[in-house]
């Protein structure tokens, strides 16, 4: 009796798929066999979309996954993630994420009218003698209150703490001319003032009046810039209203935080605090 195919384990997830991680190292020709096999016995079963994570350490199991119908999904540093629809149905397969989420902080100091502004040594705005609002990528995981606070210390040196989110926009192909770029602008109120430039990134930083800032010929003459400073200016002004922070938690029972208009929030947490003191 021939020795029976040892199947490739994997999960089962709500959409009748299954992901399989590959943990030990496989001959190539050992793999095609196991995944024709389990393959087949997913058909059996009624699965749909299968997904095989393949550890970068195991990149001799890309060809043959390719060859047996797997097409690439997406990719970390440690790893590739292929993926195969079984089914007849029409394949629903998530795309992989299409936006990355930028962060502008507008970091006001009461005391002196002033607001943080930088230089940038790289990127679009070298040479351009623009002095901008501090602005960064959040990381994977990271809230957009959380990562706003953290490219402000990084590049300044400032601690500051969230305050509200004041406008966002969306642009597309912004991202190796492929993903789409959410931007949210967010003021801060700093509990540092002393400024300590980030020396690889940032060629200048410090405290400048709202108006210089709002006036900056930049500003002025590019659209999108003039309608995000006229924010920023009616905000100091005290006469714009964003969005504060609503912690809470989601059906599967994570941390997340909802936006919205900050009166509603504030009233929002009168009311957790209300059934909590209540308990």
């Amino acid at each position: 009796m021939e020795n029976q195919i040892l199947l490739l384990e994997g999960e089962t997830d709500n959409f009748n798929g299954v992901t399989v991680t590959i943990e030990e190292p496989m001959d190539a020709e050992v793999f095609t066999e196991r995944l024709k096999a389990s393959l087949s016995h997913w058909r059996e079963e009624g699965k749909k979309g299968i997904w095989i994570k393949l550890p970068l350490k195991f990149a001799n199991l890309v060809e043959p996954a390719v060859s047996e119908g797997f097409r690439y999904h997406h990719a970390e540093p440690d790893y590739l993630m292929v993926v195969s629809w079984l089914s007849h149905t029409d394949d629903t397969i998530p795309a992989n994420a299409s936006h990355v989420v930028g962060v502008g902080a507008l970091v006001i100091n009461k005391n002196t009218k002033e607001v943080l502004v930088v230089q940038e040594k790289s990127g679009y705005f070298k040479d351009k003698n623009v002095w901008k609002l501090p602005t960064g990528v959040v990381n994977e995981g990271e809230d957009i209150c959380t990562g706003v606070a953290r490219e402000v210390q990084e590049e300044t040196g400032i601690i500051a703490d969230f305050v509200e989110v004041l406008s966002f926009r969306q642009s597309h192909k912004s991202f190796l001319k492929k993903k789409s770029d959410l931007f949210f602008l967010c003021v801060l109120s700093p509990r540092s003032y002393e400024i300590t430039e980030q020396k690889s990134e940032i060629l200048q930083a410090k405290w400048m009046p709202i108006q210089e800032y709002v006036d900056q010929p930049w500003n002025q003459k590019n659209e999108m810039f003039k309608f995000m400073a006229n924010i920023c200016q009616k905000k100091c002004e005290e006469e714009y209203l964003g969005f504060s922070t609503v912690e809470t938690i989601t059906g599967s029972g994570k941390k997340s935080f909802m936006y919205c208009n900050a009166d509603h929030a504030n009233r929002l947490q009168e009311l957790r605090n209300q059934a909590s003191s209540s308990l």
